[in-house]
């Protein structure tokens, strides 16, 4: 791998992309750290500081993560990528319900190209309504639940439209990093830099759990959790790159004075067909009471929200978390592989599996294997997902435990993405790969 690596810096092509990558996540960085015009940083470190051991430190625990920390310092890029994220989810949903987007999808890169317009302007009026709530949760000193000081200077009118258009303007830019990254760089724009800000904030979740403990029980704990989190990103490597291969033969045939067909291939189906979409999808669900809860505060079932659902610690939460993550598994995945479609595309250009009939018989056989590899996979995801729980048990480190969740698929998941496209890109000037 390190040969590779060498390889890769001295291929003058390949060293700009990856120079050029990591300028821009230098820039994307600088951006999480600098506040917001009108915040008062001394007080927001120490409601910070004071909301990150309390009974709300779970809250906005799903964007935060996404921003790299940036949300609840109030930066510039304190919504991170996630409304381009929630864009991007919204339009996959919408394709299979509104036939024109279908059709847009289906016409190729034209029809792409479209649907990634839309995709941007759903994303500024997404970053427009997330930095209007964040920022007046932050003016009425709801940010920080308890938490009594003002963290903005003036809270007159031109004041707070100045803070709305500021976050706005770093999603814009955001965005237009990660297709810079995309275009010129190693490619998978958004998802290396969501990697970025995630794998940041790993350093000093570290360093937090040895402060936890005194002395020789610091390190030991620090040595347990490093430990853990290697075995557990083994586990997510081994099941990320599991697949059921699905033989698919073409028959000959005759085009002109031409023979096609004839190739023996396959239909790779990955035991988490879905991705971390599902994951996504459970805490934006979980959000939405915590949301009610804050804007009816006397209310007999906010209490009982409160009480159950605000930390990730809890029975009813962890519950509901686990039965929520495999049911959007179950829902993506049939929107997202078409069984029908399949099998359709197979039958008009002479494709059959080994052993059944094309046509229905084929459909009914892939919604088969889907079901009995969407199973296995929605446990998995639903498991790893509640790794910070149990560190919670154990390490007393729930919220800030960086080796479960979300932030281990996403991470594990990217790294091996943008490993793959390095080495094809070397693979394309005969130098051995990473992953040989």
């Amino acid at each position: 791998m390190l040969s590779a690596f060498v390889n890769a810096l001295r291929t003058p092509d390949l060293r700009r992309k990856i120079l050029f990558t990591i300028a821009i996540l230098a820039i994307f960085r600088l951006g999480s750290v600098i506040p917001t015009p009108n915040v008062n940083m001394v007080n927001v470190n120490a409601c910070r500081l004071e909301a990150t051991t309390g009974s709300n430190a779970g809250l906005y625990s799903m964007i935060n993560l996404f921003s790299g920390g940036a949300l609840l310092q109030l930066a510039i890029f304190a919504l991170g990528i996630m409304p381009y994220i929630t864009a991007s989810i919204i339009l996959q949903l919408l394709t299979v319900v509104i036939p024109r987007l279908e059709t847009l999808k289906k016409e190729g890169a034209a029809g792409t190209a479209k649907i990634t317009q839309y995709t941007r302007y759903l994303t500024l009026v997404l970053a427009v309504l997330n930095a209007t709530a964040f920022v007046t949760l932050a003016v009425n000193g709801q940010l920080f639940q308890g938490c009594t000081r003002d963290l903005v200077y003036d809270k007159g009118i031109f004041a707070i439209s100045v803070m709305v258009l500021t976050m706005t303007a770093g999603t814009s830019l955001i965005m237009w990093m990660g297709e810079l990254i995309t275009e010129r760089g190693i490619g998978n724009g958004m998802s290396v830099m969501i990697f970025t800000q995630i794998a940041a904030q790993f350093p000093a979740s570290l360093w937090a759990i040895k402060e936890s403990r005194e002395g020789a029980a610091g390190w030991l704990a620090f040595a347990t959790v490093l430990a853990i989190g290697l075995l557990v990103m083994l586990g997510v490597i081994f099941i990320e790159q599991a697949q059921r291969r699905i033989p698919v033969q073409y028959a000959k045939r005759m085009v002109g004075r031409r023979l096609f067909g004839g190739t023996t291939t396959y239909i790779p189906m990955k035991v988490n067909q879905a991705g971390v979409i599902p994951v996504i999808f459970a805490s934006s669900m979980l959000y939405l009471p915590v949301l009610y809860a804050q804007f009816q505060p006397d209310n007999p079932v906010s209490s009982w929200i409160q009480t159950h659902l605000v930390r990730g610690t809890g029975w009813w939460y962890n519950s509901i978390f686990f039965v929520l993550i495999i049911a959007f598994t179950y829902f993506y995945v049939a929107i997202t592989f078409n069984p029908e479609e399949v099998a359709d595309n197979m039958k008009k250009y002479g494709g059959f599996i080994p052993g059944i009939r094309a046509g229905k018989p084929t459909e009914e056989y892939l919604a088969y294997v889907l079901s009995r590899l969407t199973a296995p996979g929605s446990l998995y995801l639903a498991v790893i997902s509640l790794i910070p729980a149990i560190a919670f048990i154990f390490f007393n480190a729930q919220n800030n435990f960086p080796f479960g969740g979300t932030s281990i698929l996403i991470v594990v998941g990217v790294g091996l993405d943008t490993v793959k496209q390095i080495e094809s890109q070397l693979q394309q000037r005969n130098y051995e790969g990473f992953l040989r």
